[in-house]
């Protein structure tokens, strides 16, 4: 009887576990001899050296815009406003907008705003000095900057009736990375 009492007190005694020699989870104990320490557990596969380190931080869009006069004076050059690499949709159509008017533009409007990509405009080659009326203009944006001139090559020419094209702007505004 005693025997059972001894192991039912035993049974209902509360032991402190000790996993891994009081290492923190993810370590295991190393050393001996009254040395002792915690080592990282190796994952599998691993060599033991540490992942390369990695930049942190993150990509900011950059935006441009193209913005033209829609009521040009005949008598001087389309006045035109560009804007590359810009915060914001807005500063990039303030920037461009501004260019216009100085360039003398009446009624300066939007062409295209993009971002994070390339742009081109292609114009009607002008016949005499001057561009035959019902030809029209191509704007376009993609990835790449030979991308955007041949699909603005084949808007115009598409646009002008087989009329010969010429690329009068292209440009890039791509993100970029800001490191923390």
């Amino acid at each position: 009887m005693a025997r059972w009492l001894v192991i039912l007190m035993l049974s209902s005694a509360s032991f402190p576990a000790l996993a891994e020699g009081g290492c923190p989870p993810g370590q295991y104990p190393i050393g001996g001899q009254g040395v002792q320490g915690c080592a990282p557990i190796p994952r599998a596969g691993s060599t033991g050296a540490a992942p390369a380190a990695r930049p942190t931080g993150e990509w900011e869009n950059r935006w441009g815009a193209v913005v033209e006069d829609m009521k040009p004076d005949p008598n001087r050059p389309l006045a035109t406003g560009y804007a590359v690499s810009q915060r914001s949709k807005r500063a990039a159509i303030s920037a461009a907008t501004s260019q216009c008017k100085t360039q003398g533009g009446n009624k300066c409007e939007v062409r295209i705003a993009y971002y994070n990509q390339c742009v081109a405009l292609a114009d009607p080659d002008p016949v005499n000095g001057r561009i035959p009326a019902g030809l029209t203009s191509s704007a376009v944006g993609a990835e790449t900057l030979d991308k955007a001139k041949s699909l603005a090559l084949d808007g115009c020419r598409s646009g002008s009736k087989g009329a010969s094209c010429s690329v009068t702007y292209s440009a890039c505004s791509m993100s970029e990375f800001k490191a923390f």
